[in-house]
Protein backbone atom coordinates (compact mmCIF):
# COMPACT_ATOMS: atom_id res chain seq x y z
CA UNK A 1 0.00 0.00 0.00
CA UNK A 2 1.27 3.47 -0.85
CA UNK A 3 0.24 6.23 1.60
CA UNK A 4 1.02 9.86 0.76
CA UNK A 5 0.66 13.25 2.38
CA UNK A 6 0.49 16.51 0.44
CA UNK A 7 -0.29 20.10 1.36
CA UNK A 8 -1.76 21.23 -1.96
CA UNK A 9 -2.11 24.93 -1.03
CA UNK A 10 -5.62 25.26 -2.52
CA UNK A 11 -7.19 22.26 -4.20
CA UNK A 12 -9.17 24.50 -6.52
CA UNK A 13 -5.96 26.07 -7.83
CA UNK A 14 -4.04 22.80 -7.87
CA UNK A 15 -6.60 20.19 -8.99
CA UNK A 16 -4.92 19.53 -12.33
CA UNK A 17 -1.58 19.02 -10.57
CA UNK A 18 -3.20 16.60 -8.12
CA UNK A 19 -4.79 14.66 -10.99
CA UNK A 20 -1.42 14.45 -12.74
CA UNK A 21 0.27 13.17 -9.60
CA UNK A 22 -2.40 10.59 -8.84
CA UNK A 23 -2.04 9.24 -12.37
CA UNK A 24 1.69 8.68 -12.24
CA UNK A 25 2.36 8.01 -8.54
CA UNK A 26 -0.69 5.76 -8.06
CA UNK A 27 -1.05 6.19 -4.29
CA UNK A 28 -3.60 4.06 -2.48
CA UNK A 29 -4.28 6.62 0.26
CA UNK A 30 -3.64 10.37 0.06
CA UNK A 31 -3.79 12.73 3.03
CA UNK A 32 -4.40 16.27 1.77
CA UNK A 33 -4.01 19.56 3.61
CA UNK A 34 -4.92 23.18 2.86
CA UNK A 35 -7.71 22.28 0.47
CA UNK A 36 -9.19 25.74 1.16
CA UNK A 37 -12.67 24.44 0.36
CA UNK A 38 -15.93 23.91 2.16
CA UNK A 39 -17.34 20.38 2.31
CA UNK A 40 -19.92 21.41 -0.29
CA UNK A 41 -17.19 22.57 -2.70
CA UNK A 42 -15.03 19.45 -2.38
CA UNK A 43 -14.94 17.43 -5.65
CA UNK A 44 -16.01 14.03 -4.32
CA UNK A 45 -17.33 12.91 -7.70
CA UNK A 46 -14.18 14.03 -9.51
CA UNK A 47 -12.03 11.76 -7.34
CA UNK A 48 -14.58 8.93 -7.46
CA UNK A 49 -14.16 8.89 -11.23
CA UNK A 50 -10.47 8.15 -10.61
CA UNK A 51 -11.25 5.33 -8.21
CA UNK A 52 -10.92 7.20 -4.93
CA UNK A 53 -13.41 7.44 -2.11
CA UNK A 54 -12.96 10.65 -0.17
CA UNK A 55 -13.74 12.32 3.13
CA UNK A 56 -13.23 16.04 3.74
CA UNK A 57 -13.27 18.48 6.64
CA UNK A 58 -13.24 22.06 5.39
CA UNK A 59 -14.21 25.62 6.18
CA UNK A 60 -14.01 27.50 2.90
CA UNK A 61 -11.13 29.85 2.19
CA UNK A 62 -8.75 28.53 4.85
CA UNK A 63 -7.33 25.25 6.12
CA UNK A 64 -9.19 22.07 5.10
CA UNK A 65 -8.04 18.44 5.27
CA UNK A 66 -9.05 15.34 3.35
CA UNK A 67 -8.48 11.64 2.90
CA UNK A 68 -8.58 10.01 -0.54
CA UNK A 69 -8.56 6.22 -0.66
CA UNK A 70 -8.90 3.51 -3.26
CA UNK A 71 -8.84 0.82 -0.53
CA UNK A 72 -12.01 2.05 1.19
CA UNK A 73 -12.83 4.61 3.87
CA UNK A 74 -14.41 3.50 7.12
CA UNK A 75 -15.51 5.50 10.16
CA UNK A 76 -14.34 8.99 9.13
CA UNK A 77 -14.03 11.35 12.11
CA UNK A 78 -13.45 15.10 11.92
CA UNK A 79 -11.74 17.08 14.65
CA UNK A 80 -10.25 15.87 17.91
CA UNK A 81 -11.69 13.18 20.17
CA UNK A 82 -9.98 14.50 23.29
CA UNK A 83 -13.08 15.57 25.21
CA UNK A 84 -12.43 19.29 24.84
CA UNK A 85 -14.27 21.93 22.85
CA UNK A 86 -14.08 21.52 19.06
CA UNK A 87 -11.09 23.01 17.29
CA UNK A 88 -12.29 26.21 15.56
CA UNK A 89 -10.23 25.32 12.47
CA UNK A 90 -10.59 22.40 10.04
CA UNK A 91 -7.20 20.80 10.69
CA UNK A 92 -7.64 17.06 11.32
CA UNK A 93 -9.64 14.22 9.79
CA UNK A 94 -9.20 10.52 10.54
CA UNK A 95 -10.49 7.31 8.95
CA UNK A 96 -9.69 3.65 8.53
CA UNK A 97 -8.29 2.75 5.10
CA UNK A 98 -7.15 -0.72 4.14
CA UNK A 99 -6.78 -1.75 7.76
CA UNK A 100 -4.73 1.31 8.79
CA UNK A 101 -6.11 4.18 10.87
CA UNK A 102 -4.92 7.32 9.10
CA UNK A 103 -5.13 10.97 10.11
CA UNK A 104 -4.52 13.95 7.86
CA UNK A 105 -3.30 16.88 9.95
CA UNK A 106 -2.55 20.51 9.24
CA UNK A 107 -0.74 21.82 12.29
CA UNK A 108 -1.03 25.58 12.90
CA UNK A 109 1.84 27.67 11.53
CA UNK A 110 2.54 29.56 14.76
CA UNK A 111 3.38 32.85 13.02
CA UNK A 112 5.82 34.18 15.65
CA UNK A 113 7.15 32.96 18.99
CA UNK A 114 5.32 35.69 20.91
CA UNK A 115 2.03 35.26 19.01
CA UNK A 116 -1.19 33.68 20.28
CA UNK A 117 -1.06 31.43 17.22
CA UNK A 118 2.20 29.94 18.51
CA UNK A 119 0.53 29.06 21.80
CA UNK A 120 -2.38 27.62 19.82
CA UNK A 121 0.14 25.53 17.86
CA UNK A 122 1.72 24.07 21.01
CA UNK A 123 -1.71 23.30 22.46
CA UNK A 124 -2.81 21.78 19.15
CA UNK A 125 0.08 19.33 19.18
CA UNK A 126 -0.81 18.43 22.76
CA UNK A 127 -4.36 17.77 21.65
CA UNK A 128 -3.09 15.53 18.86
CA UNK A 129 -1.30 13.39 21.43
CA UNK A 130 -4.46 13.25 23.56
CA UNK A 131 -6.50 12.35 20.46
CA UNK A 132 -4.23 9.38 19.77
CA UNK A 133 -4.48 8.24 23.36
CA UNK A 134 -8.28 8.41 23.20
CA UNK A 135 -8.78 6.71 19.84
CA UNK A 136 -5.88 4.30 19.20
CA UNK A 137 -3.86 1.60 20.86
CA UNK A 138 -0.10 1.47 20.41
CA UNK A 139 -0.46 -2.00 18.92
CA UNK A 140 -2.81 -0.66 16.21
CA UNK A 141 -1.79 0.10 12.65
CA UNK A 142 -1.68 3.90 12.62
CA UNK A 143 -0.36 6.55 10.24
CA UNK A 144 -0.52 10.27 11.02
CA UNK A 145 0.53 12.36 8.06
CA UNK A 146 0.44 15.97 7.16
CA UNK A 147 1.97 19.41 7.27
CA UNK A 148 3.31 19.62 10.82
CA UNK A 149 4.92 23.05 10.38
CA UNK A 150 7.83 21.82 12.52
CA UNK A 151 11.31 20.74 11.45
CA UNK A 152 12.05 17.77 13.75
CA UNK A 153 15.78 18.60 13.98
CA UNK A 154 18.58 20.62 12.41
CA UNK A 155 18.88 18.33 9.39
CA UNK A 156 15.43 19.45 8.30
CA UNK A 157 16.13 23.18 7.86
CA UNK A 158 18.32 24.57 5.11
CA UNK A 159 19.97 27.04 7.55
CA UNK A 160 20.23 25.17 10.88
CA UNK A 161 22.84 27.60 12.24
CA UNK A 162 20.45 30.57 11.98
CA UNK A 163 19.91 31.62 15.60
CA UNK A 164 17.12 34.16 14.95
CA UNK A 165 14.02 33.43 17.06
CA UNK A 166 11.50 31.91 14.68
CA UNK A 167 8.81 29.31 14.36
CA UNK A 168 9.19 25.81 12.88
CA UNK A 169 12.57 25.24 14.54
CA UNK A 170 12.02 26.36 18.15
CA UNK A 171 12.75 24.01 21.03
CA UNK A 172 9.18 24.11 22.35
CA UNK A 173 7.70 23.10 18.98
CA UNK A 174 10.16 20.27 18.61
CA UNK A 175 9.43 19.08 22.13
CA UNK A 176 5.69 19.15 21.43
CA UNK A 177 6.20 17.15 18.24
CA UNK A 178 8.42 14.69 20.07
CA UNK A 179 5.67 14.22 22.66
CA UNK A 180 3.36 13.15 19.83
CA UNK A 181 5.98 10.69 18.58
CA UNK A 182 6.54 9.41 22.11
CA UNK A 183 2.99 8.07 22.06
CA UNK A 184 4.46 5.41 19.76
CA UNK A 185 5.06 6.88 16.32
CA UNK A 186 8.10 6.70 14.03
CA UNK A 187 9.12 9.33 11.46
CA UNK A 188 9.31 6.84 8.59
CA UNK A 189 11.27 9.14 6.29
CA UNK A 190 14.05 9.41 8.85
CA UNK A 191 13.98 5.65 9.31
CA UNK A 192 15.23 5.47 5.70
CA UNK A 193 17.34 8.62 5.26
CA UNK A 194 19.85 10.33 7.56
CA UNK A 195 21.08 13.11 5.28
CA UNK A 196 20.35 16.80 5.63
CA UNK A 197 19.11 18.95 2.76
CA UNK A 198 16.06 16.74 2.15
CA UNK A 199 13.15 19.16 2.23
CA UNK A 200 9.41 19.07 1.48
CA UNK A 201 8.58 22.81 1.45
CA UNK A 202 10.18 25.75 -0.34
CA UNK A 203 9.08 29.38 -0.38
CA UNK A 204 7.86 30.60 -3.77
CA UNK A 205 10.08 33.67 -3.47
CA UNK A 206 13.73 34.27 -4.38
CA UNK A 207 14.23 30.95 -6.14
CA UNK A 208 14.22 29.04 -2.87
CA UNK A 209 13.44 25.71 -4.53
CA UNK A 210 16.36 25.88 -6.94
CA UNK A 211 18.69 27.14 -4.21
CA UNK A 212 17.57 24.20 -2.01
CA UNK A 213 16.49 26.64 0.68
CA UNK A 214 13.70 24.52 2.14
CA UNK A 215 12.29 22.85 5.21
CA UNK A 216 11.18 19.28 5.91
CA UNK A 217 7.87 19.85 7.64
CA UNK A 218 5.62 17.30 5.87
CA UNK A 219 5.82 14.08 7.85
CA UNK A 220 4.47 10.55 7.89
CA UNK A 221 4.44 9.25 11.47
CA UNK A 222 3.69 5.55 11.79
CA UNK A 223 3.02 3.16 14.63
CA UNK A 224 5.66 0.48 15.17
CA UNK A 225 3.93 -2.20 13.11
CA UNK A 226 3.42 0.13 10.13
CA UNK A 227 6.93 1.55 10.39
CA UNK A 228 8.39 -1.96 10.39
CA UNK A 229 6.44 -2.80 7.22
CA UNK A 230 7.51 0.39 5.40
CA UNK A 231 10.12 -0.51 2.80
CA UNK A 232 10.38 2.73 0.81
CA UNK A 233 9.78 6.43 1.45
CA UNK A 234 10.24 9.43 -0.82
CA UNK A 235 9.76 13.19 -1.08
CA UNK A 236 8.64 13.70 -4.68
CA UNK A 237 10.44 16.91 -5.66
CA UNK A 238 9.22 16.57 -9.25
CA UNK A 239 5.72 17.54 -8.12
CA UNK A 240 7.13 20.89 -6.90
CA UNK A 241 8.31 21.74 -10.43
CA UNK A 242 6.40 22.98 -13.45
CA UNK A 243 3.35 25.21 -13.76
CA UNK A 244 1.43 26.37 -10.68
CA UNK A 245 2.89 23.90 -8.19
CA UNK A 246 2.08 23.80 -4.51
CA UNK A 247 4.90 25.12 -2.34
CA UNK A 248 4.98 21.62 -0.76
CA UNK A 249 6.00 18.33 -2.36
CA UNK A 250 4.14 15.08 -1.72
CA UNK A 251 5.75 12.60 0.67
CA UNK A 252 4.85 8.92 0.38
CA UNK A 253 5.65 5.60 1.97
CA UNK A 254 5.24 2.10 0.58
CA UNK A 255 4.02 -0.46 3.11
CA UNK A 256 4.04 -4.24 2.75
CA UNK A 257 0.83 -5.91 3.89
Amino acid sequence: MRIATWNVNSLNARLARVDEWLAYAEPDVVLLQETKMSDQQFPYGHFAAQGYDSAHHGQGRWNGVAVLSRVGIEDPVVGFADGREPDPDARIISARCGGITVSSVYVPNGRALDHDHYRYKLDWLGRLRAHLEATCDRADQVMVGGDFNVCPDGRDAWDPDNTAPRTHVSDREREALQAVCDWGLVDVFRAHYDADGLHSWWDYREGAFYKRHGLRIDLLLASASVAAATHFCLIDRNARKGTKPSDHAPVFADISQ
